[in-house]
C-alpha cells in the first residue's frame, strides 16, 4: 500500500480554482498543533508556536491566471548556531504569487531575469494549495543563522598554532660547507 499522507503537505489548504468567485476569495488560515509540530520538524525548528495567515485569491486574465496575495505571522523557536540555546522570534511577511494551468506544461523551460516578474506556479489538478504557499514563505523568512541576543560568532581562530621547530634537512650540508671554508 502507498502512504498517501506522505505526499500531503503538513499545512495543506487546497482551493479549487473553479470555486474562486469573480470577486475573489479571502481565507483565514490557522495551523493546528499537529500541523505546527510537523512544520517545525520539516523546517528544523525547536518549535512553531503559532502560524496564522490571510490569503486572497483573485482570477486575472479571464481566469487564466490566479493571483494569491498573502500575509502571515508566525512565532518560532530556532536554535542558536553558536550556543545551541533556544532563540524565539516572530516572523511576518506579505507575499504574492501567481498560478497558471499553462505553467505546468513548460515548467522545464523557465528563464529567469531580474527585470521580469517571477513566472507563475503551476495549477495542478485544478487546485492551489494556499496553506503550502504560506508554509513555503515561512521557511523563506527564517533566519538561516539564528543567534541569541548579544552572542557573536567571530569564526575560527586564524592564528597559527605554535609550529614545532623541525631541523632543516639542508642544515647538515650548510655546516659541511662552513667547515670546509
Amino acid at each position: 500500500m502507498t502512504d498517501i499522507s506522505a505526499s500531503v503537505p503538513e499545512f495543506s489548504r487546497p482551493v479549487r480554482v473553479d470555486h474562486i468567485p469573480a470577486t475573489g476569495l479571502s481565507l483565514e488560515l490557522k495551523a493546528k498543533p499537529e500541523e505546527r509540530k510537523a512544520l517545525a520538524e520539516r523546517f528544523g525548528l525547536q518549535s512553531l508556536d503559532s502560524l496564522e495567515a490571510t490569503v486572497t485569491l483573485q482570477a486575472l486574465a479571464g481566469g487564466a491566471v490566479i493571483r494569491l496575495d498573502g500575509h502571515f505571522v508566525a512565532r518560532v523557536v530556532q536554535t542558536c548556531v553558536v550556543t545551541l540555546d533556544p532563540v524565539p522570534a516572530q516572523v511576518e511577511e506579505e507575499f504574492s504569487l501567481s498560478f497558471s494551468a499553462d505553467a505546468a506544461e513548460d515548467a522545464d523551460d523557465i528563464e529567469l531575469s531580474l527585470e521580469e516578474e517571477d513566472p507563475p506556479d503551476p495549477i495542478v489538478g485544478g487546485i492551489i494549495d494556499a496553506g503550502e504557499a504560506v508554509a513555503e514563505h515561512v521557511a523563506l523568512t527564517l533566519d538561516p543563522f539564528p543567534r541569541k541576543p548579544g552572542i557573536a560568532f567571530d569564526g575560527a581562530e586564524t592564528k597559527p598554532a605554535e609550529e614545532e621547530k623541525k631541523p632543516n634537512p639542508f642544515a647538515v650540508l650548510a655546516q659541511l660547507r662552513k667547515n670546509k671554508g
